[in-house]
């Protein structure tokens, strides 16, 4: 994760933290009635009015497709900027810094696919009947932000490079601004009120094992991966290269059957690896295994030891691990970039930043999650259920931080939420170390902690700065009914943006309101439960 300390002092600022700083004083929300200025709605009003043609004839409609047109354009533009780096052989560009090019390059690929598919839908939709769209594109529009914060993110952890920032410090100021004001304003404008969803009066149960076949579960094709040579792959990665392509999510799913063993892979499945469902044989018997770390010169983005970006995946009884140890500090496990994406009882072990829930919309069941700095952290709209967060012993002069959310606009629709989860000790004496529930990595960090047991391992503060006053006003972290000699809220922090909240509040961080992820995990074949 960019810019951060495992230690209790700040680390230098480098060019892209003041232009992330930049951004985000721009003008803060106005309360002029939107209808008749949307552009006092946005994080950047003044900003909006200017790139605006004629602000006062188009419609609130129209100034969205006007935006989403210009961020567009500019997505391209920074790609070209990007991978010209990469083509130019005359520039002699270090290792890191061009894991940050790559970085940039994968974000804005992304964000092409995301806002064509926005914009093909709102061109041919009208806008009343657009409610149906609203959480999808939202949770797009939300990822476009998340992908392009990610490609600042990536040269915050290098050496700088001159010519490379003095080039991209305007286009990327400039793109982040046009996707938070598309976002704005389809987040306020675009319809009055979400679509009314059916609710669930049930709880999904699981009545059968996944690769024997659920009621809800539709398998397309099984392979199976071997080391022995008697399965169809003997690696991770050849079966993963072989996986069909675009199939959709509509279709079943792609089940790669990994067999008891430890994997030294680093296993990556692209957007286009579509309802992959891979199955291990369980927690610390199918181990998928790494250490690439930012000491030793990846960025945090690219130091998964397994990454996904395939819409409706899903992993089942596997352990993935980053062995880098806590002196390398950031170190990941995991990073999900997956819409709909789903992990049971599934384990993910190590120190700094074990499990990067990068972006949309994901669900954990039954899982177990190991570290120490930041260990969960990134900018999805996550929910974990019934799962296990184990802090680690961090270095000496560290302390650990549980979460750190990513939530950088107020328009996102991201956060963490856990929910009837254990919090607890593990490896050795704790009395000499402190254990916070989080701390705000961006200016609208929003983590919520929901009937969870927490061991009085927990800090009494529950939440810790991140680097003085900074987000203490504009964030938002809540609990309600935790339990447990950590839960006591007595002398919990006083910010503004801390609460302590009601069944109704707490209500909309559940799998039906936060992830609707009763309109989709239902065929996974994954228990859960839809509300408190």
């Amino acid at each position: 994760m960019a810019t951060r300390t495992t230690l209790k002092t700040p680390l230098p600022t480098t060019f892209f933290t003041l232009l992330s700083l930049l951004i985000f004083l721009s003008p803060s929300l106005a309360n002029d009635d939107f209808t008749s200025s949307p552009c006092n709605l946005t994080p950047h009003p003044t900003f909006c009015t200017a790139t605006l043609p004629s602000p006062n004839i188009l419609s609130v409609h129209d100034q969205c497709r006007f935006f989403l047109n210009q961020s567009l354009v500019i997505t391209k533009k920074v790609l070209e900027m990007v991978s010209s780096y990469l083509r130019d052989r005359r520039m002699r560009i270090p290792g890191s810094t061009l894991h940050a090019i790559e970085d940039c390059v994968n974000s804005a690929e992304l964000n092409i696919d995301f806002l064509s598919i926005v914009l093909r839908a709102a061109e041919r939709t009208a806008a009343n009947s657009y409610q149906a769209h609203y959480y999808d594109t939202q949770t797009m529009l939300s990822a476009v932000l998340t992908n392009h914060q990610t490609c600042m993110d990536g040269f915050n952890e290098v050496t700088p490079y001159p010519r490379i920032t003095g080039g991209l410090s305007s286009v990327l100021s400039n793109a982040y601004k046009l996707y938070s004001v598309s976002l704005a304003l389809f987040a306020h404008g675009w319809v009055k009120n979400p679509a009314a969803r059916p609710r669930t009066t049930m709880n999904r149960k699981l009545h059968q094992t996944i690769l024997d076949g659920d009621e809800g579960l539709v398998v397309r094709e099984k392979v199976v991966v071997n080391p022995n040579g008697s399965g169809d792959f003997t690696t991770i990665n050849d079966a993963v290269d072989a996986a069909p392509n675009n199939t959709g999510t509509n279709n079943g799913y792609h089940v790669i059957y990994v067999v008891a063993g430890i994997y030294n892979e680093y296993v990556s499945l692209s957007k286009n690896k579509q309802n992959v469902m891979i199955v291990g044989d369980g927690i610390n018997r199918t181990v998928i295994t790494g250490n690439r770390s930012v000491v030793d010169g990846w960025t945090t983005f690219q130091s998964a030891t397994f990454a996904v970006a395939g819409k409706g995946f899903v992993a089942v009884n596997i352990t993935f691990r980053n062995t880098a140890g806590p002196a390398k500090h950031q170190a990941v496990a995991v990073r999900n970039s997956a819409d709909m994406s789903t992990f049971y009882t599934c384990s993910f072990e190590g120190y700094q930043d074990t499990l990067y829930t990068h972006s949309l919309r994901q669900f954990y069941k039954n899982c177990d999650i190991y570290g120490t700095v930041d260990f969960i952290f990134g900018n999805a709209a996550t929910l974990f259920q019934d799962c296990n967060i184990f802090p680690r012993l961090p270095m000496q002069n560290q302390f650990n931080a549980i979460t750190a959310q990513g939530r950088m606009d107020p328009n996102q629709n991201t956060g963490i939420s856990i929910q009837n989860s254990w919090i607890v000790g593990n490896d050795g004496n704790y009395s000499r170390v402190e254990t916070y529930l989080g701390r705000p990595w961006k200016e609208y960090s929003r983590t919520v902690y929901v009937q969870c047991f927490m061991d009085g391992i927990v800090d009494g503060k529950g939440w810790v700065e991140w680097n003085g006053d900074f987000a203490l006003r504009t964030l938002y972290f809540a609990e309600f009914a935790n339990w447990g000699p950590g839960s006591n809220t007595t002398n919990r922090v006083t910010w503004e943006g801390y609460h302590l909240v009601d069944e109704n509040d707490a209500d909309g961080f559940t799998v039906y309101n936060f992830i609707q992820g009763d309109s989709w995990l239902p065929k996974t074949g994954v228990p859960f439960k839809a509300g408190l």
